[in-house]
């Protein structure tokens, strides 16, 4: 329900299918800025949910949005929402309680680019991730860029920042949970068992997982290399690894 009063503190959705999501959730929207001149077609569900809701459409110059896009792909429709809220772990556990299923998380150790985070939760989405933790220190944060990427999968998919990754997993752990740790030095992924209660942990491209929270993993999985290129982008091999975490579990 919109109060349409001002929020104390926004964030901005660009795009269609973003702020479509966002209407679906239970996410507050103060107003949706549209480009004048920008007809419905291919945005009605949008406009419909907007009308439901009674939230303010307001018709602007392009140039408006294009000077407050922080994508630079906005379709000519930006809305301005309430501040994420961030997930506590326990959210995610119950999450996948309600759901009857083992819970599945990814853990995202110094991941900093804002496309592949968004890239990350969007497939987090579609393979059933129930949730995914961030450190709070030297990570990518939630942005308009992020939010662009995941295509609306962040309002339906739980994040959780945390103080410190070690002592997270160590408590995953005592809830029974198994951590693999993507590293090059793992088994082959398709030869590993992600059923049960498992959290997956992703690093950056450059660096990888750090020693700290490698340590603490109980196994290394790795994704064989057949050609000429010697790594993937931390979307691309998150998306492999949850693609064969879902086949298992499904």
């Amino acid at each position: 329900m919109n109060t349409n009063k001002p929020l104390k503190g926004t964030r901005q959705i660009e795009g269609k299918n973003p702020i479509v999501e966002a209407l679906k959730s239970d996410v507050n929207i103060e107003k949706i800025m549209v480009a004048k001149g920008r007809r419905e077609t291919g945005a009605q569900e949008l406009f419909e949910l907007a009308k439901e809701k009674k939230i303010k459409i307001q018709q602007v110059d392009r140039k408006k949005l294009d000077f407050t896009s922080k994508t630079g792909n906005h379709q000519g429709i930006i809305a301005i929402a309430s501040e994420y809220e961030y997930a506590e772990i326990e959210d995610i556990l119950e999450g996948a309680k309600v759901k009857g299923e083992s819970p599945l998380v990814v853990i995202l150790d110094k991941i900093t680019d804002p496309h592949n985070f968004g890239a990350i939760i969007r497939t987090a989405n579609a393979c059933g991730v129930h949730g995914i933790i961030i450190p709070k220190n030297r990570s990518v944060d939630i942005s308009p860029i992020a939010i662009k990427a995941s295509a609306g999968a962040i309002e339906h998919t739980p994040i959780c920042k945390v103080t410190n990754l070690t002592q997270t997993i160590k408590e995953l752990k005592e809830k029974g949970f198994w951590i693999a740790g993507a590293d090059m030095e793992g088994q082959k992924y398709y030869e590993s068992d992600f059923k049960g209660s498992m959290a997956i942990v992703i690093g950056n491209e450059g660096e990888g997982i750090s020693r700290l929270v490698k340590d603490e993993c109980d196994f290394l999985v790795s994704i064989p290399m057949y050609g000429e290129i010697e790594s993937l982008n931390a979307s691309v091999a998150t998306g492999i690894l949850l693609s064969e975490a879902a086949k298992q579990r499904n």
